[in-house]
């Protein structure tokens, strides 16, 4: 069936609409409430408290289409099907419906609605273990919807289970999991491949089958005796837009769909090699500068700590890769085009494609020609390096200069030098490893708890934009925040640069109010009521009829409150338990855009000053 990724989207919404169900508006793919992960990696990730018994505003049936990002897929780029940022298309359940409505549905929409072939369509179901029995229920329902046996298989909790952590030893105390029903799609002309074992199944990795959507039932909770049930049984399903793209137009390539074509093309037009002879670099070329597009667009910039990292790798990535089809990274292409090209692909979805351009495109222009700067240096160093000095060498130029193995090693050979691989893969997995210690899971998708003093920066985070308002006036916007146990950092657009004087006046306001020990409240009220008492909203996400706005200092009634601002929480009962808070770092980061960092006031060796 002939059908673009924006229809695909539409008959989604339309679907889920005809069941009762309410759209529930995608969060940023840099998450406000949640300290815990670096970016949004599920459409449930908001939906957690909800899935543990908190009422949701909108009610028990609710789906949604959300942006997200999965760093931790940047190095299997490059075959025919990861990418590293996706759309997961989902639908919930909260204690309404559970497995015979939603196989039935999902089913219908796939057959029905998309019409793809039954005989391409393999299901999983949950095959059980000795504390788990297996899912017989859902073998049941596929067999009544006419599936035969040998279309159903049987996995363990390693592919059938599902919770943020993984199966149910790595869950957290408090994470939610349960077991999972798949649907595959079967690209019969795409022969298996004996590399992955003997027999080919839905679940193995060489390409004839692909997973097009999952159905988790969100049964069980992990606690310190084990698995304990919910309050409710809930169904969390997702279902990748750019998987079920492939199984429409029968293409197990994801880089040849209406989802990258026009990109792949640009790139194929600005470097003047075409794809099928460039295939991997291409295809990380098209996901890595797509993935920054949608990162820059929400504020990041390449830096060496967090999403800024993740952004400053994907960019080197891309640059290395032009750099190895051929492309003189000293005379950049134009960029512009294949920024553009990503802006068009998603039409009106996400971008305003005249202000977008200009502050994307200049970020990506900069970070790649930093790197082919890099590369000069790096092979000037190269040069002048000994034999007897390059087995110690190679992860220094690697780490100094951002120089890829790879690359490192296309240099020697041309200056017929030999580097000694096996050390510096060591040298490489043991940084890699103290990487991912500091990072403490945030690749994950917000598995650890939130801590009291996250909370209280998360309400400070509202007295600090409330304060630049009072002082800056009406033209200030939020552009997004971060939150961690150590401090609060808060992006906002001005129409001029604030003055060190502005900053200690916000300071000297935040602080007032925390000692006036104002009460912290929420309602749950209409969006355009919340709009009339003064609430202010992140223009980047969009918000349902309902929503949740808390009030600092709602005293008397909402319009009298200090702060009034949509949010989802978690935040502190009064502003008295958030102690003195100090702003001791500002940066402008990009045309009219500063960010704020503050913290907690406490002795401090080395001072505090703003730069």
């Amino acid at each position: 069936m002939s059908m673009t990724h924006l229809q695909l989207r539409k008959l989604f919404s339309e679907y889920w609409e005809s069941k009762d169900h309410k759209l529930i508006p995608a969060i940023p793919l840099i998450p406000k409430d949640d300290p815990t992960t670096l970016f949004t990696g599920s459409g449930m990730q908001q939906l957690v408290p909800n899935l543990l018994g908190d009422i949701h505003p909108l009610g028990k049936r609710l789906y949604n289409i959300q942006r997200c990002i999965r760093a931790q897929d940047i190095e299997e780029v490059g075959d025919n099907r990861h990418d590293t940022f996706f759309e997961m298309m989902g639908n919930w359940s909260l204690g309404d419906y559970f497995k015979r409505e939603q196989l039935n549905w999902f089913w219908a929409f796939l057959t029905r609605e998309l019409k793809l072939p039954e005989e391409k369509l393999y299901v999983s179901v949950f095959g059980g273990t000795k504390e788990i029995p297996a899912d017989e229920e859902s073998v049941e329902i596929w067999k009544k919807i006419g599936i035969p046996e040998k279309r159903i298989v049987r996995y363990n909790t390693k592919t059938n289970w599902w919770s943020r952590a993984g199966a149910p030893d790595n869950m957290p105390d408090g994470e939610p999991g349960g077991r999972t029903s798949e649907v595959f799609f079967e690209f019969i002309d795409r022969p298996h491949d004996p590399m992955f074992g003997k027999i080919c199944h839905p679940n193995c990795d060489c390409g004839r089958f692909l997973e097009i959507g999952n159905s988790v039932f969100m049964e069980y909770k992990k606690h310190q005796s084990g698995l304990v049930e919910l309050p409710a049984k809930n169904v969390d399903f997702g279902g990748g837009l750019e998987r079920i793209t492939m199984a429409l137009e029968n293409q197990n390539d994801l880089f040849l769909t209406n989802i990258f074509s026009k990109i792949v093309r640009t790139i194929e037009k600005v470097t003047g090699k075409k794809y099928s002879g460039y295939q991997k670099s291409i295809r990380i070329i098209s996901d890595h500068l797509k993935t920054s597009v949608f990162l820059i667009r929400e504020t990041v910039t390449p830096s060496n700590k967090e999403q800024g990292y993740v952004l400053r790798r994907l960019l080197r990535k891309t640059a290395f890769n032009l750099h190895k089809i051929g492309v003189n990274l000293n005379q950049t292409p134009s960029l512009e085009e294949i920024v553009e090209s990503v802006i068009d692909t998603y039409g009106n979805i996400y971008f305003d494609k005249e202000r977008d351009l200009k502050q994307i495109v200049p970020v990506i222009k900069d970070e790649i020609d930093k790197f082919g700067r890099a590369l000069s240096r790096g092979i000037k160093e190269i040069e002048k390096i000994t034999e007897k000095d390059l087995e110690n060498k190679a992860f220094y130029l690697y780490q100094s200069y951002g120089l890829p193995l790879e690359l490192l090693e296309e240099i020697f050979v041309n200056l017929k030098k030999k580097v000694n691989k096996e050390k510096f893969r060591e040298e490489f997995n043991r940084h890699r490893k103290l990487s991912r210690d500091s990072s403490s899971g945030k690749f994950k998708g917000g598995l650890a708890d939130v801590k009291e003093q996250t909370i209280k920066y998360h309400t400070a985070t509202h007295l600090l934009h409330q304060a630049l308002f009072d002082v800056l006036g009406d033209g200030i916007r939020q552009e997004g925040s971060n939150i961690t146990s150590d401090r609060l950092r808060f992006d906002f657009s001005a129409p001029k640069k604030p003055e060190k004087a502005d900053l200690e006046k916000a300071e000297r306001i935040i602080n007032q109010k925390i000692k006036e020990d104002l009460a912290v409240k929420f309602k749950i009220i209409p969006k355009q009521e919340a709009f009339k008492i003064g609430a202010r909203a992140f223009f980047k996400e969009r918000y349902p009829d309902l929503v949740k706005v808390y009030l600092i200092g709602s005293a008397n009634s909402p319009q009298d409150a200090y702060s009034k601002e949509f949010c989802g929480g978690p935040h502190v009962k009064n502003t008295g338990v958030i102690g003195s808070m100090e702003i001791y770092k500002f940066e402008k980061i990009g045309s009219n855009l500063y960010r704020i960092y503050a913290r907690e006031k406490l002795p401090r060796p080395n001072g505090r000053g703003f730069n």
